[in-house]
């Protein structure tokens, strides 16, 4: 019986490094449209990497290419975030459950609260459930986190407890609302594994500090979970 290999597809923003020091030189190379494609095999599934760059457009365009150009089942993610409680350290692990994408704000137009989109009657976006839950199974005490994203990075601790007081996130970053949201316009399940580079008060010196360790520990995580989940 012929077994088929799932396509997989890993939206990095900025910590490709940790890609390549995890899998190192991939299989194939592709190039197109302004991407460079890293390709990884095995038995169970073909792993296509883009660095799609920081930022929610970045991120949604390179979802979006590796959704049409390579059919891919699943996307995943993994990267660094800021921490929105005391209770969030540096290297810290979880796995975001919700997002809300702060910068939306269609106040004037939609009469809505911030974060919330046309015909949505709240802000936040539901990563697909099925797979957080293989995910703990596999990773046992890895906790869920809502993630505050937007086309910013957010150093000041008040504008962060600003966040989590208004939307009760955990943590802050710039590219998931802009994976979540593609995902889900095209019925695409997604995964994203988070890790905290800079602490509540930490701010650009910490994120600069613990950003290699944070991502690695991000990637580490999300490669166990891959491999053994029935993605």
């Amino acid at each position: 019986m012929t077994v088929l290999r799932k396509n997989v597809g890993m939206v990095v923003a900025i910590e490709i490094d940790a890609v390549l020091a995890k899998y190192g030189i991939p299989a194939e190379k592709r190039k197109k449209s302004g991407y460079e494609v890293l390709i990884y095999a095995n038995t169970n599934y073909t792993l296509y990497v883009v660095q799609s760059g920081a930022g929610e457009i970045a991120s949604a365009a390179a979802t979006q290419y590796l959704i049409s150009e390579y059919d891919v089942e699943v996307i995943v993610n993994f990267g660094v975030v800021g921490a929105l409680s005391e209770s969030m350290k540096t290297a810290d692990v979880c796995i975001v459950e919700q997002v809300v994408h702060y910068d939306f704000e269609g106040n004037g137009w939609l009469g809505t609260p911030r974060g919330v989109y046309p015909g949505k009657i709240a802000p936040w976006f539901e990563t697909s459930r099925n797979l957080i839950q293989a995910a703990k199974r596999i990773h046992l005490g890895l906790p869920g986190a809502v993630c505050a994203s937007a086309d910013k990075f957010v150093s000041d601790p008040e504008k962060r407890r600003a966040l989590r007081q208004e939307f009760g996130a955990d943590i802050c970053e710039m590219e998931a609302a802009g994976i979540v949201i593609t995902c889900k316009r095209n019925n695409i399940p997604c995964l994203l594994i988070k890790s905290v580079s800079d602490s509540l008060t930490g701010g650009d010196k910490e994120f600069h500090k613990e950003l290699e360790r944070a991502s690695e520990k991000a990637m580490s995580i999300m490669d166990c979970i891959i491999r053994m989940m029935p993605l």
